[in-house]
């Protein structure tokens, strides 16, 4: 009876992914508070990365649902299939194993917007209007500005002049239109700083955008209840309702979790749990230092052992310095998207990225500290007639041991910096705050990511010089 009812929890639990930008946010607590009402275990895995990230992580089975548009699956995802109705964009993905609601009730087009005043100083009313212009400033979502259905797609359609355009956060795109430094980015067209920010929406005068009707995807074998209370979502959200939501969090400050419980209407938004600001920290530290602590114990057990080889095989000594240097030049961004095919979102991809990035200060440091013994004193060890690898165990690794440690030191604090990034693929840790406080404009969200892993880093750096007094010969200590 027991395994059967384990069996069945399992069954029914699901897992809800979302984008990381605010209406993402938003849909994704609304789906995950709807399956809790309808007795489903949900839970959240919030801004986890883009459409692609999150539809692989669909097909993988990562999460079982997320919030999506009809116009991203078309253009993105089934790109070149020529879908024109939701009947074929249904089969289409039916063929991947992922089914959609019905749409909630809002199409959230893309648009392209200007400040009113700006836009009206030039006499700007719609997307045609910008080929007169290939001087104005034009700065776009990162993933708008490759997309299909984005950039490159408009900039044909419309014959648009504007070389100089840059990929940045949506919401800092928008904050940086407000202020001046931009004159047009895209919009969503639910965004609250449309109004809040006296924004203009460009007429799209020959309609290049397609709808983009907001739907919940579930794979298939989702649990029936979750499924049913998705379902029951499909025409409760019009556009205007989405916006304020969308405003409550942006411009109110209200967490996204107490918005989507204000209008499931389940709870009173007054009554909605919300974590103190101490607990957040504590989880975020526990996440933290295991994404730290774990990936650095394995660049330990591996790197010390490759540093060695180094230093005492000739032949093995390039390759080897040779692969960890190249696995450390990789940027951080790129290496994580590397590892999610293999891997999926979560801590894993994360601690492979911090676990190749810590092996080459280990590395270096050991094989330097290894080739940097005297040649008197290993002559000297040779002399006792000492076994290799007792002289090297006995004698030369506590020699080197200042150099090791040293690296060891680099690589976790190193860590502690990189370990943030893991936020954007579901990781957790001190990015999270951060990544949502750059979302939402938010300092002290933003702060209370980055002084704790200050804070870390510093306390890191105090316990390796408390180490050292331990793993290093007293004769050699500094």
């Amino acid at each position: 009876m027991l395994l059967a009812v384990s069996a069945h929890a399992q069954d029914t639990a699901v897992t809800v992914g979302s984008k990381t930008f605010t209406e993402g946010v938003v849909l994704g607590e609304v789906a995950t508070q709807a399956a809790r009402s309808a007795g489903v275990d949900a839970i959240h895995r919030r801004e986890i990365g883009g459409t692609r990230v999150l539809w692989s992580a669909l097909l993988r089975g990562d999460v079982d649902a997320y919030p999506e548009y009809t116009g991203t699956l078309t253009e993105e995802i089934f790109a070149g299939e020529a879908i024109d109705s939701d009947a074929a964009l249904a089969a289409a993905l039916a063929r991947e194993g992922v089914r959609m609601t019905e749409p909630l009730g809002f199409n959230n087009t893309y648009a392209i917007g200007m400040v009113e005043a700006r836009a009206e100083a030039l006499g700007i009313a719609a997307i045609s209007d910008l080929a007169a212009h290939p001087d104005l400033r034009v700065g776009v979502s990162n993933e708008f500005l490759d997309r299909a259905d984005g950039w490159p797609g408009l900039r044909a359609a419309y014959g648009l002049p504007q070389a100089d355009v840059r990929g940045l956060d949506h919401d800092l795109a928008l904050r940086a239109l407000a202020a001046g430094d931009l004159d047009a980015t895209d919009l969503y067209s639910t965004d609250a700083e449309i109004a809040a920010f006296d924004l203009r929406v460009l007429v799209d005068d020959r309609a290049f955008f397609p709808r983009y009707d907001a739907v919940i995807l579930y794979r298939d074998g989702t649990a029936p209840a979750a499924v049913a209370a998705w379902d029951a979502l499909a025409g409760t959200l019009s556009a205007d309702t989405m916006a304020a939501l969308n405003a409550r969090v942006r411009l109110d400050g209200q967490p996204e979790a107490v918005v989507a419980a204000g209008f499931l209407g389940d709870r009173p938004a007054g009554e909605m749990a919300v974590a103190s600001r101490a607990e957040r920290v504590w989880t975020r530290t526990k996440e933290h230092l295991s994404l730290v602590g774990l990936s650095l114990l394995a660049a330990i057990l591996v790197a010390i052992p490759l540093g060695v080889l180094a230093a005492k095989v000739a032949w093995l000594e390039a390759p080897v310095l040779g692969v960890v240097s190249v696995a450390y030049t990789i940027p951080s961004l790129a290496l994580l998207v590397f590892m999610l095919p293999l891997l999926g979102i979560g801590a894993a991809p994360a601690l492979a990225a911090l676990f190749l990035y810590s092996l080459l200060p280990i590395v270096r440091t050991t094989h330097a500290g290894l080739t940097g013994i005297a040649p008197v004193l290993r002559e000297s060890a040779a002399a006792l007639g000492l076994p290799a690898p007792v002289r090297l165990w006995r004698i030369e690794l506590p020699l080197a041991s200042p150099s090791i440690l040293a690296g060891v030191q680099t690589s976790a604090v190193i860590n502690v910096g990189t370990a943030t990034l893991g936020a954007l693929v579901g990781a957790g840790g001190y990015g999270q705050p951060i990544l949502t406080g750059i979302r939402l404009d938010d300092l002290g969200l933003i702060l209370e990511g980055a002084v704790p892993s200050a804070l870390l880093a510093l306390a890191v750096q105090g316990l390796f010089s408390l180490a050292g007094r331990w793993a290093i010969p007293r004769g050699l200590r500094l």
